[in-house]
């Protein structure tokens, strides 16, 4: 059945589904998730709904990887051989306008990943817990480097850490990030953190 699936799938080229998936940011940032429907994004897209729950299974997964596509790759493809240098690395995989593009249509998509449940799950899995991985990986070859104590405390608190500030500067300060926000952030606050020295 896999095996189907699979090949069902496929049918769509790397080019109808990039389309595909801009349609689909487009009607986020126009109406936001809830108001998002498969109709609208079928009309949109000039296809057919048969085909959209054929591909995806519904509006959670198709929302997630129309997110998801046209990222960078996971976090621990970056190695510049110190943690500061991998982290100023990733910061500016995006450049400021794409930050303020990628943070306006999250600020959207917020409460709804917060208030629905296919979406969260979908997000979490094909999201957050991927790049949770690759991430550690980061941290354990500077672990492994020395540059970091293997039982560091601020280790359990990364995450939040770097989600507070993203949640912080686009909710309550009502500003996108931009890459010298970001790195200045992970100098002052997320490598002290961790026992690493930034000069």
């Amino acid at each position: 059945m896999a095996e189907v699936a699979a090949a069902r799938r496929s049918r769509i080229t790397p080019e109808r589904e990039a389309e595909l998936y801009a349609a689909v940011l487009d009607l986020l940032r126009e109406v936001g998730y809830d108001a998002l429907t498969m109709d609208a994004v079928a009309t949109r897209t000039r296809s057919s709904k048969a085909t959209l729950y054929r591909q995806w299974g519904g509006k959670a997964e198709l929302v997630v990887k129309a997110l998801k596509h046209g990222k960078p790759g996971p976090a621990d493809e970056v190695d510049t051989g110190s943690l500061r240098g991998d982290m100023h690395a990733l910061a500016i995989r995006e450049d400021d306008c794409e930050m303020e593009r990628n943070s306006a249509l999250m600020r959207g998509v917020a409460m709804a990943i917060h208030n629905n449940e296919d979406l969260r799950g979908a997000f979490r899995t094909q999201v957050v817990e991927p790049e949770i991985v690759a991430f550690r990986r980061v941290l354990q070859r500077a672990i492994d480097r020395g540059e970091v104590r293997a039982d560091c405390p601020a280790l359990d608190f990364l995450l939040p850490m770097l989600v507070g500030a993203f949640a912080t500067r686009t909710l309550l300060e009502a500003q996108p990030p931009t890459q010298a926000f970001i790195q200045s952030y992970i100098d002052a606050v997320v490598l002290p953190a961790l026992g690493v020295r930034t000069t």
